[in-house]
């Protein structure tokens, strides 16, 4: 999408979220803090070092797109709210999942970071916090997943900037009727889409080498998709998204 984005004119800016990223090791303040992505966000806006080594003239209008936890950091920076953490044991929404697939049991680390982590405790307390930035314009909202469901009714009533929420037919981890439905219906005004040919919810990771489908299997497609068409097919509608605004 970056690729993509930055050949019709945007610059894409893409962020490592410290302890939730691929490039280095899982970290479980990473998973269980999500509000600090969007604060990774704001950081980076107000950071001068990219415009210098760009040069020329860059607008302070940003539009964010999110995928999964990405979501759920771009619904906060466009100024939804957390009312309960989705691991926290005072959410009245129970649920038995312990922790996403790549962490499956990051719930359980809770008690021990509350009790034993100063940093972790600073950054838990401030969850319910404004993390709005009122540069960003639209959200392009991926894939949401159970997180959302924990943010605020009033907070998602009150955004007025775009949001369009796309989900897939064929997401079994963030079923579009469970978590994107539901998004939508909370948020006035937000537009919601649905890709269709069983697209599940790791079809938007990268384009697989030969290497990369012997070693995870989740870069294989449902028969008939085609990873690249998919994203050429994400990526057009989220210029064209950006552009209606």
């Amino acid at each position: 999408m970056a690729h993509r984005l930055a050949q019709s004119g945007y610059v894409a800016l893409a962020v490592n979220h410290h302890g939730h990223t691929g490039v280095e090791a899982y970290r479980p303040e990473g998973f269980l803090c999500l509000w600090e992505r969007a604060a990774d966000l704001t950081a980076l806006l107000n950071d001068r070092t990219w415009r210098v080594k760009l040069g020329g003239q860059v607008t302070d209008h940003a539009f964010v797109a999110g995928f999964s936890a990405g979501a759920h950091t771009a619904m906060l920076i466009a100024g939804a709210r957390v009312l309960y953490s989705h691991f926290e044991p005072e959410n009245p929404v129970k649920s038995p999942i312990r922790g996403p697939r790549e962490f499956p049991d990051v719930a359980d680390h809770l008690p021990r970071l509350i009790q034993e982590n100063e940093v972790f405790r600073t950054s838990w307390n401030r969850r319910r916090d404004d993390f709005r930035d009122d540069r960003v314009k639209a959200a392009l909202v991926l894939a949401p997943a159970r997180s959302v469901v924990g943010f605020s009714h009033d907070s998602l009533r009150s955004i007025s900037r775009p949001i369009h929420v796309v989900s897939r037919d064929a997401d079994l981890i963030a079923p579009a009727a469970e978590f994107s439905a539901w998004l939508h219906r909370h948020v006035p005004d937000s537009k919601f889409s649905i890709l269709k040919g069983g697209v599940d919810h790791y079809a938007f990771l990268s384009e697989p080498t030969e290497q990369g489908l012997r070693l995870i299997p989740d870069f294989e497609m449902a028969e008939g998709l085609d990873r690249r068409t998919l994203h050429h097919e994400v990526a057009h509608l989220a210029i064209e998204f950006f552009e209606s605004v």
